[in-house]
């Protein structure tokens, strides 16, 4: 007789000031990633808009507020803009390697280097290497790092310029947390890269879907994830493609965001177990 699955409890944050829109409150509700169904169970959550932080699942449950919005991108259908293309020759010749999620000290450089450009002031700054050890090699499921570095000199391993904290779904690549140099002359678009570089990934191994996390209409910061098509969000009537008339509109609203990204304050819902107090079944 086959043991029944267990249905996992679900709890509900406290509220907390919302890290993407001034004024509003966000809470969450969640579940633990534990057991020798942690990978189906987190995969089943990710189709229906929860994201993995270390051994917990979640997803906004905010009283009065939609705003994240799960996005994803379908792999085969993808093509990339004239931007884009540029973007993945100017970076074609960096070494994209799939390591086992273990930190290492150069990593974590990378982070607060990045983390000081990008979110002074986020909560993720505080973070020390035992706080981004929890992070990286807490996780339940299949999570690789993937490193992105400069050529090798023949000797020694090029320079690490990026990392990005993925999760290998039956469906797709789900990017958890990724960041770069945010400093290095001559080599622009380091974030947008990683995110081509999945996607071109995915769609070389026949997976449908390159998940993005939440897009949040209204936060300066959110809206490169509107710039790849097609993209499909999570309505309540299941997954559904942004028309492309809608999409370039939203794209035209981005790049007049993206003026006003640099100077908005920022912290990261991914990486944050603090949040996770438990006020209700």
């Amino acid at each position: 007789m086959t043991a029944p699955v267990r249905f996992p409890r679900f709890f509900v944050t406290s509220p907390a000031p919302c890290p993407y829109l001034p004024g509003r409150s966000e809470r969450k509700v969640f579940t633990e990633l534990k057991g020798p169904h942690a990978d189906q169970l987190n995969e089943a959550l990710g189709r229906i808009g929860f994201r993995r932080s270390q051994t917990v699942a979640y997803r906004p449950s905010c009283a009065d507020c939609q705003a994240c919005i799960s996005v994803r991108v379908v792999t085969d259908e993808f093509r990339a803009s004239t931007t884009q293309k540029r973007n993945l020759k100017r970076n074609g010749e960096l070494v994209t390697t799939e390591c086992r999620p273990w930190a290492t000290s150069e990593q974590f450089e990378l982070l607060q280097r990045y983390l000081g450009e990008r979110h002074p002031g986020g909560g993720m700054t505080t973070m020390d290497e035992v706080d981004f050890a929890d992070m990286v090699e807490h996780t339940p499921v299949s999570t690789v790092v993937t490193e992105y570095r400069e050529p090798s000199d023949g000797v020694h391993p090029g320079r690490l310029v990026g990392a990005c904290l993925t999760d290998r779904q039956g469906d797709g690549l789900s990017m958890i947390y990724s960041f770069y140099d945010p400093d290095l002359e001559g080599r622009s678009g380091l974030g947008n890269y990683i995110i081509l570089d999945h996607i071109r990934r995915a769609a070389a191994e026949g997976l449908p879907y390159v998940y993005l996390g939440y897009w949040v209409e209204g936060s300066a910061r959110m809206q490169y994830k509107i710039r790849y098509r097609p993209l499909e969000r999570l309505t309540r009537n299941g997954w559904q493609q942004i028309s492309r008339e809608e999409q370039d509109r939203l794209i035209a609203d981005a790049v007049s965001a993206a003026k006003s990204a640099r100077s908005e304050g920022a912290s990261s819902k991914d990486g944050d177990r603090s949040q996770y107090r438990v006020v209700q079944d």
